[in-house]
């Protein structure tokens, strides 16, 4: 038999995703591991014991249990500290980290010798694609957004024409067109909203138009050059922001809903809406601010809450959107596995991961008890 796989059970608050599913139990158990599923760790996920044993896993009655054999372990965060203490020394540990904000956790791993893989640090290069996890979770976030965004709006979305009359088309407007931002747009649209959208990266803006959306920007020599190498966008100027928040605050006060996506990695989220700019939109109106767990983009953003604004402004602090559509998260999350996997075996299948792989490199923290990433080394 193989190596072994652990997948555990969720324990945070609202974290209804899982790290595997049944569909990829069967995908890993061809590849040559053996996985062993915690009892329970698939059913906020809508996928039952019976389904992983029916795809071939065996079924462990705690993560204690789990973790004892497993020389690779999968979650969707971090294990918590009881089960940090049941990892073996050198197993390959893959989750969503959270590492410049979970530095306690990422340190307790890694004195455990627990080899550890960020999943938002896979590079974003066409061959790491297929296990961006970042991508899959933010484009499920995305489209949730406005899903939640037009349940708090309490009117139609798209245009109606009735014999009482016409009912307008909302207008939304979606700030930061990464992934989420992309397929928030593309939802509304599918809605009916008339949707408009702005971003620092001058790449973004021929995707916007192709979605059916106008593009919204200061596009000066600064703009031109605003987007890393890796694809991120840069931390703009305070004279470009400046200039921007006055192209934006006229056109604030016109939306209906507003979804603002912005995310700088390893700093706080930039803040794109004012408390001046939201007291300028009309009653009823929603924000939705993706950004909310990283410190939120829009001024008044609550985690965890919807705060209403003396205007009447309803600003949607909802933390961790994937987990609300759990299945298809765990789904795509869990491909995102199997396909970093075929990357921890050598041609016999045995488990021998390559540390030099680029992709293996860029996404390793801790190895041997110690922080290895550049980005984390003191921080």
């Amino acid at each position: 038999m193989g190596a072994t796989i652990a997948v555990l059970k969720e324990r945070r608050d609202g974290e209804t995703r899982v790290a595997a599913t049944p569909d990829s139990v069967k995908k890993l158990i061809a590849m040559g591991f053996s996985v062993t599923v915690e009892t329970g760790a698939g059913l906020a996920a809508s996928y039952p014991d019976a389904d992983y044993l029916a795809a071939g896993a065996s079924l462990a009655p705690d993560g204690k249990a789990a973790l004892s054999t497993a020389d690779v372990v999968f979650a969707v965060r971090g294990p918590e500290p009881e089960a940090i203490a049941a990892i073996k020394p050198g197993a390959i540990v893959a989750a969503l980290l959270n590492p410049y904000v979970e530095k306690a956790s990422l340190e307790a791993l890694a004195a455990a010798g627990a080899s550890l893989i960020a999943m938002e640090f896979i590079p974003r290069i066409s061959r790491a694609q297929a296990m961006d996890a970042l991508s899959s979770q933010a484009n499920l976030a995305g489209y949730r957004a406005v899903i939640e965004a037009a349940e708090a709006y309490g009117r139609a979305l798209p245009m109606m024409m009735t014999a009482a009359g016409t009912v307008a088309a909302a207008k939304v407007f979606v700030m930061g067109v990464g992934v989420a931002g992309l397929q928030a747009i593309a939802t509304a649209r599918r809605l009916g909203a008339v949707v408009t959208a702005t971003d620092v990266r001058p790449a973004t803006k021929e995707q916007v138009e192709s979605l059916g959306a106008k593009f919204l920007a200061v596009e000066d020599e600064e703009f031109k050059n605003a987007q890393t190498a890796g694809g991120y966008a840069k931390e703009m100027s305070p004279e470009y922001q400046a200039k921007q928040a006055a192209l934006l605050s006229t056109h604030l006060a016109k939306q209906d809903i507003v979804i603002t996506t912005a995310l700088i990695p390893g700093r706080p989220a930039p803040k794109l809406v004012s408390a001046e700019q939201v007291a300028s939109m009309k009653p009823g109106s929603v924000i939705v601010d993706l950004a909310v767990e990283q410190g939120g983009n829009v001024v008044g953003a609550v985690l965890g809450e919807v705060a209403v604004t003396a205007n009447g402004v309803k600003i949607l602090g909802i933390a961790n959107l994937p987990a609300r559509i759990a299945a298809d998260a765990s789904n795509l999350y869990a491909r995102n596995l199997v396909n970093l996997s075929a990357l921890f075996l050598d041609k016999e299948k045995a488990l021998a991961p390559d540390w030099d792989d680029e992709i293996l490199k860029g996404a390793l923290v801790a190895k041997g008890g110690a922080i290895v990433h550049p980005g984390l080394k003191g921080a």
